[in-house]
């Protein structure tokens, strides 16, 4: 029986902001694992089926679709409600995290959505306060932003069409967290746009209820009043340093700003009109769909009026600290990639309670779980 999505999921839009935009553009309703088998076939003790149908209750889209149509099938992975279907289960599956890796190549490969997969990830990750040691009230990388509650903070708008797109791959892997499903697809998204290699691990545990989501207002805005504070004020509460602020910036360099969602940035420009993608928007540097370091030159120049140029990118060269970096990465992309990468894969661990707590490694030709637990308190603020 085809089930219909509900009108907040009903168009998708691909290549969207890029990954901070800004406030206005940086969100409850689960999406479903739904598959084909029945709840019948799961060997669950009654107690713990009892709780993991509650939590499918908490959305309503999945009540509908397993409450309501009694001919339907659906899939309920036992991963998601005890360890009985392996010997040790982690929170994700090694082996599917990979195959939906090269499903997610597919993807950009037809959709050309680097922009907003990179987006979604960071947004995943940039609630993360290193002041609440509980999880997951600390915020990060715990997947809550598939819940209708957070997607719709401002920041998120237009994150709903990247979890639209992810949506299937979830379904075909159920075995992958969704929490891992955003930042394997973020990483991924990087390295296929010409980007550097990211060191990531794996094994992040899901929140499970909308109730767990993070307020409001932890984002950062694109045109605060003083943007070199702003900047700091929510880089440092998530225990990150100046290099870290101003090579993260970087990822500008893909994607386009669309005035409709954000209220920044020309409704199309020579660079944009054509696509690929839906066409329009603005960007901050020409080839918007390759990762490299011309959005630290377009900045440092501002030559060009067909490009963006946001409070906060514009900062990244009047501030003293971040200028030194900003120089630097303008002239040596090997430098930029560096750091870029050792930020990426910090900040995609933020906040995160991994299973196993080293978490896992896809590209040791093992899969085995290595590097060390996260300590919220090895994250500290400020300068290098």
């Amino acid at each position: 029986m085809a089930t219909t999505l509900p009108s907040h999921l009903s168009k998708t839009t691909t290549h969207s902001l890029s990954p901070m935009a800004t406030s206005a553009a940086f969100g409850s309703r689960l999406l479903p694992s739904a598959a084909r088998a029945t709840a019948a076939t799961l060997s669950l003790p009654s107690s713990r089926y009892s709780s993991s149908l509650k939590c499918l209750r908490s959305s309503p889209f999945v009540s509908r679709l397993f409450l309501n149509q009694k001919r339907t099938s659906v899939f309920l992975s036992a991963r998601g409600f005890s360890a009985a279907s392996a010997p040790k289960c982690f929170a994700s599956d090694p082996d599917q995290l990979k195959n939906a890796r090269e499903d997610i190549k597919e993807l950009l490969k037809t959709n050309f959505c680097h922009p907003i997969l990179v987006r979604l990830g960071w947004h995943d990750a940039g609630t993360y306060n290193k002041n609440i040691e509980e999880w997951p009230q600390r915020g990060g990388t715990n997947g809550s932003l598939r819940f209708e509650i957070e997607l719709k903070h401002a920041a998120n708008a237009g994150l709903v069409n990247a979890l639209k797109l992810l949506q299937p791959i979830k379904e075909k892997y159920s075995g992958v967290t969704y929490a891992d499903l955003f930042q394997l697809a973020s990483a991924t998204a990087v390295e296929d746009a010409g980007g550097p290699k990211i060191p990531m691990k794996y094994g992040r545990v899901d929140v499970s209820a909308p109730e767990q989501c993070p307020e409001e207002g932890r984002l950062p805005d694109a045109g605060p009043p003083s943007p070199a504070d702003h900047l700091r004020q929510v880089f440092y509460r998530m225990g990150l340093n100046d290099k870290e602020i101003v090579a993260l910036s970087g990822a500008h360099t893909l994607g386009r700003s669309r005035p409709e969602r954000s209220g920044w940035g020309k409704p199309e420009t020579k660079y944009t009109k054509d696509g690929p993608g839906a066409p329009g928007g603005q960007s901050w540097t020409a080839k918007w769909l390759k990762f490299d370091n011309s959005y630290f030159k377009d900045i440092k120049e501002r030559k060009d009026e067909d490009l963006l140029v946001l409070p906060t990118d514009a900062v990244l060269f009047d501030d003293p600290s971040f200028r030194v970096y900003a120089e630097k990465y303008a002239e040596d992309q090997e430098a930029f990639f560096k750091d870029y990468a050792e930020a990426h894969a910090k900040l995609s661990n933020l906040g995160a309670k991994f299973d196993p707590p080293e978490g896992i490694v896809l590209d040791d030709g093992s899969s085995k779980p290595v590097g060390e637990k996260f300590v919220a308190a090895k994250y500290s603020t400020g300068k290098d």
